[in-house]
This record gives C-alpha cells, sequence and structure tokens, in this order.
C-alpha cells in the first residue's frame, strides 16, 4: 500500500515536472515568436522609411534643381534584431539608389555685362542687311507685314530711302557722298544694278554694301517695274523708312539734304505724275485685252523717276489684281514703266497723290530719252534756274520749290556740279 502511494506521488511530481517543462518551453516559443516579428515589423519600417525618403529627396530635385544640394544618404540605422545576411541586404539595395555626390547646383544669376539677355525690340528696329537669299514672292511677303498698332513702342525717326535704279555703279556717286555727309541716321540707300556688276566700294563710302540682290532690267520692260517694286520692298524691311524716291545714276540733287529731308517727311501726299494724254504714245499704247480689270479711261501715263511715302508703297508692292495685267499684256511699245504706276495709284489711291513729279528731266529736245547735260550746260544761273522755274502746291500752299533732283547729267559734269555744289545747292 505504501508503495503504491509512493509511485502515485512519483508519478504526480513527474506530471509536474512535464507540465512545467512545456509551459517553459511555450514561453520561449512565444518569446522567440515575438522576438522575431518585433524584428519583422523594424525590417519592414525601415525599408518603408527608407523609400519614403529617398523618393522625396528625388522628388525634391526635380522639383527645385536649382535650390538644393545633392548629398550621399546616410548609413541605415543599427538595429538589433536584424541579422548579419537582412543588413548585407539592405546595404546592397541602398549602395544601388543611393544618388552619388556631383558639383553643387547654382542659381542661375540675374543678367550682367557679361550675360545679356536679346533685346528682340531692338532687333526689330535695326537696319536689316541689304544681302539676303529671300525670293521675290518671299521678300514681298516679308515686306508687306503692317503693324496694327499705329503708335510705336520707341522713339523712331523716319528716314528717306534713296533707291538708285543703275545698270552699274552710281555715276555721280562723289555728289552723292557730299549730299549725304554728317546725315547718318536719316537715310537709307538701296542701289539695283546688273547682276553680273562688280561693284567694289570703299568702305568709308556711303554706297559701300548697300547692292540689293539683283535681276537684269530691259529698258522699257515690265521688268523695270519689276526692279522698282524690289528696291521698294528691301527698303521697307527697315521700319525707319518712311518716305522712298526712285533715282537714276545720272540723277543729282538740287538742294541740300535738310531741305530734301523736310520736304519730303512733312509732305501730305505722294508725288507721282500721272495724266491722260490722247494719242499713240497714251492712249494708243493700252492693250484691249487689259479690261475689264484696266479699261482705256482709266488708262494713265506718267514719269518714272517717283517719290512716296510708306502706305502706297507697301501697297505697290502688294498689288496682285493690276501687276499681273501688265506684266501679261503690256509689252512691245507699251512701256510698262510709264504707265503702270500712273494707272495704279490714279485708280486707286488719287486723293494720297500730287500728280507730280520731283524729278526735272527735260524732254524739250525730242526723241525716246531725255536730253543729258554736260559740262559746258552747267553754270550757278542753270542751277538755279532748275531748283526755281516753276511753281506748284505743296501742302496745300504755293511754291517755287516743285524739283528736288534732276537728271539726266554726265559725268563729264560731275567736277562743275562739285564746284557750284556749295555755292548753288548748299552742301
Amino acid at each position: 500500500m505504501k508503495n503504491t502511494v509512493e509511485q502515485h506521488r512519483s508519478q504526480v511530481s513527474t506530471a509536474k515536472l512535464l507540465n512545467v517543462h512545456i509551459q517553459f518551453t511555450d514561453i520561449v516559443f512565444y518569446f522567440l515568436l515575438f522576438a522575431f516579428g518585433l524584428g519583422f515589423g523594424f525590417t519592414l519600417a525601415f525599408f518603408y522609411l527608407k523609400d519614403s525618403s529617398i523618393d522625396f529627396r528625388l522628388h525634391q530635385l526635380s522639383a527645385s534643381p536649382a535650390s538644393l544640394l545633392i548629398n550621399p544618404s546616410p548609413p541605415p540605422p543599427y538595429l538589433p534584431s536584424i541579422s548579419n545576411q537582412t543588413k548585407s541586404h539592405v546595404q546592397n539595395r541602398t549602395s544601388a539608389i543611393t544618388i552619388k555626390p556631383s558639383s553643387p547646383i547654382v542659381r542661375h544669376p540675374t543678367p550682367t555685362s557679361s550675360f545679356q539677355t536679346r533685346d528682340y525690340l531692338k532687333e526689330f528696329f535695326e537696319p536689316p542687311e541689304t544681302r539676303h537669299n529671300m525670293t521675290d514672292e518671299e521678300l514681298f511677303w516679308r515686306a508687306s507685314m503692317v503693324p496694327k498698332i499705329q503708335e510705336f513702342p520707341i522713339k523712331r525717326v523716319p528716314k528717306v530711302a534713296f533707291l538708285f535704279l543703275t545698270r552699274r555703279k552710281v555715276l555721280l556717286a562723289p555728289l552723292w557722298e557730299k549730299f549725304f555727309k554728317e546725315h547718318q541716321g536719316l537715310y537709307s540707300i538701296y542701289v539695283h544694278s546688273d547682276p553680273c556688276f562688280n561693284h567694289s566700294v570703299s568702305k568709308s563710302s556711303v554706297f559701300y554694301d548697300r547692292w540689293i540682290p539683283s535681276k537684269t532690267v530691259r529698258w522699257g520692260a515690265m521688268n523695270m517695274v519689276e526692279a522698282e517694286r524690289r528696291l521698294l520692298a528691301n527698303a521697307l524691311l527697315d521700319i525707319s523708312n518712311e518716305r522712298f524716291v526712285l533715282l537714276s545714276e545720272s540723277c543729282i540733287p538740287l538742294f541740300n539734304f535738310s531741305t530734301v529731308y523736310h520736304y519730303l517727311i512733312n509732305s501730305k501726299k505722294s508725288f507721282v505724275e500721272s495724266y491722260d494724254l490722247r494719242g499713240p504714245v497714251g492712249r494708243g499704247r493700252y492693250n484691249h485685252r487689259m479690261e475689264p480689270v484696266v479699261k482705256i479711261e482709266q488708262w494713265r501715263k506718267g514719269s518714272q523717276w517717283f517719290e512716296m511715302d510708306r502706305f502706297l508703297a507697301i501697297e505697290v508692292i502688294s498689288d496682285r489684281m493690276y501687276f499681273p495685267v501688265f506684266r501679261r499684256y503690256c509689252y512691245g511699245q507699251c512701256y510698262g514703266d510709264e504707265h503702270y504706276l500712273p494707272t495704279f495709284v490714279t485708280m486707286k489711291f488719287s486723293k494720297r497723290n500730287s500728280n507730280r513729279t520731283l524729278t526735272y528731266v527735260d524732254w524739250s529736245k525730242g526723241g525716246p530719252h531725255p536730253y543729258r547735260f554736260l559740262r559746258k550746260d552747267i553754270t550757278k544761273d542753270f542751277l538755279k534756274k532748275l531748283r526755281h522755274s516753276t511753281h506748284c502746291n505743296y501742302n496745300g500752299k504755293e511754291t517755287d520749290i516743285c524739283h528736288l533732283f534732276a537728271r539726266k547729267f554726265s559725268t563729264k559734269a560731275l567736277n562743275r556740279l562739285l564746284r557750284y555744289a556749295p555755292i548753288v545747292m548748299n552742301f
């Protein structure tokens, strides 16, 4: 009996010890499970915070690159519960995405004298070069642009454009040099000559680099008018050119620059000679195939040598109705340079025109060409007569200054013209 009791007690003690062992094992298991969960949580939190930090840095760099200095990311913090293998994995991933150090990105400084922004308005008003590669169509399109706002955003000094239509060089260039002297900024010069002409001009000359891209011109043909329009279009590229006067290589000025400038700039009208002439050299040159665009009663004749304002110059180069008709039907005995502009201006803009030319020409000797003045013709009285021989209307008032220029003058007359220029013409 006693042995049975002791055996029973022994079994109970063993069971208790076994239960205690099992409870201890459970506690160790749960502790390890808790430690593993805690370590796993720290690991996930580390990766999440690290990725968020890098994304935030990248976002800052892309949003404001000029305001940050790029530095390497700091090493990950020490975590006791993370194994060495886990640390190695974290370090490898971090090194793969860490931005390497580079030179600091500095904010762009405010423009100084060493770095100037482009002044587009100033460039727009700068006189363009006479040399370009535009076709006539491109040139006329570019020159026909007109600003809708009439007031200029800067102080604009109006200029007079002198358009020389020549065969080769300007024959009386020394006289024009004296005329233009000390008046820079108030005039522009454009020369249209035979494209084969080799124009070597001194750099000190006012005619230096003033030849425009030209085409061959035949006397009396419509390509003469094309050359005039080409001169106008090139001059219109300079927004400061306000008045445009066509001249030949044998023209001379009759007054000094100041008189000519103020006469043209202050004029309320343009100067295109236009009149209705019956007979073989007037209406007799009309081609009836021009109807109905141009009727015979609208046909006009006048001097080739014109002066006009900017408005009319733009209208001339923009004409797509009358010029094609003249180019197609005005040929042979129909001299376009004597009929196109007089007819076009009278039909469309008669109220803006004075119907007279500013260039004196002597047709008294008869024939297809005017008289050419030689050395023997040049006297002080002769020049005074050209300056004040007639009366005309200027801005609603009568005046005896009706011609500002004259032609045709031979190169043999140049020396006398240079001698009398300061005495008679005041330049």
